[in-house]
Formats: structure tokens, sequence, C-alpha cells
């Protein structure tokens, strides 16, 4: 696959991810334990669209609700795929920017094979 096709493929997946909704529903005590760590900047979001862990482990709670979250966005990323014909990673890191491009001052990311900064 070109680049060029690789792009649009990827553009493809960002627009059909815009109307996709996380995975979050059912789980809205997990994404409040998360979004206080995020806050803490224990977690922050990754380039693939997964969540991690800043300073490398977070209490059990913390864990659970990050490996939670993380299990249903590899579904929704698994669905999209099969429905656009890219690959699941690439939904994944679709999805990575525009989480990155809406996180606030002051919370962590971490860009495909870089280190975790500080928005």
């Amino acid at each position: 696959m070109s680049i060029i096709a690789k792009v649009k493929s990827a553009l493809a997946v960002a627009l059909l991810l815009s109307f996709v909704q996380p995975a979050f529903a059912d789980l809205a005590g997990d994404k409040a334990a998360v979004d206080a760590a995020k806050v803490a900047g224990t977690v922050g979001e990754q380039a693939d669209g997964y969540l991690g862990f800043v300073k490398g482990s977070a209490d059990s709670a913390t864990t659970a609700a990050v490996a939670a979250i993380n299990a249903a966005r590899a579904d929704v990323y698994a669905q999209t795929a099969a429905k656009s014909g890219v690959t699941r990673d690439a939904a994944g890191q679709a999805t990575g920017a525009q989480l990155i491009g809406k996180l606030p001052a002051g919370e962590y990311y971490k860009p495909l094979g870089g280190n975790w900064t500080k928005k």
C-alpha cells in the first residue's frame, strides 16, 4: 500500500471514529478513576490509542481501570477495522491522535516511539 493510500485510509478511519463513541458507556467508574489518574499525572494517552502509565505503574484500582478501558478500546478498534478495511493498529492510531489533540494542558501523552510529554 502506498503512503498516499495509507494516509487516505487513516483519514477515513479518523472520520469514521468521529462518529463512533468510545466504549466508556458501561465503564463510568473506570473512566472516573482514569480521569483522576490523568490529572495526577499517573496515566496518559498514547499515540497507539491506548492508555499507559506515565511513571511505570499505579495502584491496583487504577491498573484495573486502565485494563478495562484499554480492552474496550481494543474492541472498538477491531470493529472499526472490520468496517473500514484498515488494521486495528491504524484505527487505534487514528483515535490516539484525536484523543491527544483533545487533552487539556497539564496531562501527559506519548507519541509513537517517543517519551511521555506534558501537554
